[in-house]
């Protein structure tokens, strides 16, 4: 059995802005290291293809010897509007895990609602840890990196 999440996120940026946030490399390595405290020095190293087949490849952490890595597959691109990728993740220490990522951005007056619905979770745990750690963490760190550019 698998599990699934959906969580969403309205920022006050258009959907464009956003879209353009989660998915340019540059921009991702940026807010990647946004934390609660602001940034910090870990490492980030973002790659993005993207196109149907074109890849997104993440790795980040403290170390060289403890990154955490994410292999991502296109199936779907309609910019600036959905996204669908095929997911690999990997833990430092070798555990890896295979989902699909759906990701759609809808105009709300001017703003945009971020959806995420992530299928092939192995357990409820890592369901809820993604649902409230993961996501919330990256809608978190994406709203700081919008605020932070727009007060330029």
């Amino acid at each position: 059995m698998s599990y699934e999440l959906r969580v969403e996120r309205v920022f006050s940026a258009t959907v464009e802005e956003v879209f353009e946030a989660y998915t340019d490399a540059e921009a991702a390595k940026v807010w990647f290291r946004l934390g609660p405290d602001g940034p910090d020095d870990s490492i980030v190293e973002i790659t993005n293809d993207l196109r149907v087949g074109g890849e997104w490849n993440a790795a980040w952490g403290d170390s060289p010897d403890r990154l955490f890595r994410e292999r991502g597959v296109y199936q779907v691109v309609d910019r600036p509007r959905r996204l669908v990728m095929a997911l690999t993740g990997w833990t430092p220490d070798g555990l890896s895990m295979d989902t699909t990522v759906e990701v759609t951005f809808e105009d709300v007056g001017g703003k945009t609602r971020m959806v995420v619905a992530q299928r092939g979770l192995p357990t409820e745990e890592v369901r809820d840890f993604f649902t409230t750690a993961v996501w919330a963490g990256a809608f978190d760190r994406i709203e700081r990196y919008l605020a932070l550019r727009n007060s330029r």
